[in-house]
């Protein structure tokens, strides 16, 4: 007897899929990309890059993916530009800052889009890049093309993009909080602290005394005092929303889990706000947006409540006695933090759901 597919089922198999590939596949956020890729409705992940894993399958270096056919037949290769933009429509860079840039460069100039995870192309000053990351840029005249990947926020530009720059997990987890309150003139803009706390994941796959189990169990210590790589684009995208150059103080702290950050953030008042006020601010500026949680009541934000998730959680509070406010956040520095906000800047690119393959 002959089976009738049913409309539904018919366009689910006919529907074509977005080739992708992803150079640096075998890092943290290249092992977080490849699992959401993998799982994503609308892809199909064609190559993964890298040079360690030559010749060897998915599966094999992460054996968490042994359940997907592709990862048992998909080997890691050296990276070939030519190749990658042969294969895929969209290609993922998960490469350390000053090695992306080079390949983003040959790929851009094939025609291809590219979505890069590195700090290569998030800052828009040449000169700011070589202050904070003590290099010249290796390609500077790709600075003004490319978009900052934070969708809440440039959502209509990351549709037409042919370079993205993601965001880091520092940047994310302050941006979107102060964002806000910056555009609304509500906060003293000469006057913001930031602490945050992150996970050892955030410091990327690598071999170094600081980040051995030994090292890091049952240890919290401060580091990138005073001046954090991450300011840089925190306080660019700040300047632009305020149009006027703004400095904060910033110190992150290392915490002896694998993955998730804390961000708190005090910022001087104008005036006399009320949390109703603070409220309705971040109610218009996130109420229809897939991955931003308020926090309403006395729930304050929790890494265990985002881990493996691209949302973001926030809560505020005010203390009366310094007219202060204090702005917390949480999100997962793998997902949120990079490879999941990556993927949702993917979505916009190619027309899909924004929250598919993420939710």
């Amino acid at each position: 007897m002959r089976l009738v597919k049913e409309p539904a089922e018919a366009a689910v198999l006919s529907r074509s899929k977005t080739k992708t590939a992803v150079v640096g596949a075998s890092g943290y956020a290249g092992e977080e990309l490849v699992r959401l890729l993998l799982g994503h409705p609308d892809v199909d992940l064609v190559a993964v890059t890298s040079r360690q894993f030559a010749g060897k399958t998915i599966a094999q270096i992460f054996p968490r993916f042994s359940h997907h056919e592709k990862a048992k037949a998909l080997e890691f290769a050296d990276v070939d530009p030519k190749t990658l933009a042969s294969k895929a429509g969209i290609i993922f860079l998960a490469l350390p800052h000053g090695v992306s840039a080079g390949i983003a460069k040959s790929l851009v100039h094939l025609g291809a889009r590219v979505i890069d995870l590195s700090a290569d192309f998030r800052l828009r000053d040449a000169h700011i890049y070589k202050e904070f990351y003590g290099n010249d840029h290796p390609a500077p005249e790709l600075l003004g093309t490319a978009i900052y990947g934070l969708p809440e926020i440039y959502r209509d530009k990351i549709r037409g993009a042919q370079l993205v720059a993601s965001p880091g997990c520092y940047p994310t987890s302050i941006l979107l909080p102060l964002l806000p309150l910056v555009r609304e003139q509500v906060v003293d803009l000469g006057c913001i602290v930031v602490t945050s706390l992150s996970g050892v994941t955030g410091a990327g796959r690598k071999v170094e005394a600081d980040y051995l189990f030994a090292e890091c169990n049952e240890s919290i210590r401060p580091y990138g005092v005073p001046k954090h790589r991450h300011l840089s684009e925190i306080e660019q995208e700040l300047s632009q929303v305020a149009n006027e150059k703004i400095t904060i103080q910033f110190t992150p702290h290392l915490v002896p889990v694998n993955r998730g950050i804390i961000s708190t953030m005090y910022v001087d008042l104008r005036g006399k706000i009320d949390l109703g006020k603070v409220a309705s601010i971040y109610e218009r500026a996130y109420r229809d947006e897939p991955f931003v949680r308020l926090l309403a009541g006395e729930r304050l934000p929790d890494t265990k409540n985002v881990a493996g998730t691209n949302f973001i959680d926030l809560a505020w509070k005010i203390d009366h006695r310094t007219n202060r406010l204090v702005v917390m956040s949480a999100i997962d520095n793998l997902t949120k933090g990079t490879s999941g906000q990556a993927v949702q800047c993917f979505n916009l690119m190619c027309g899909f759901d924004e929250t598919a393959g993420l939710l």
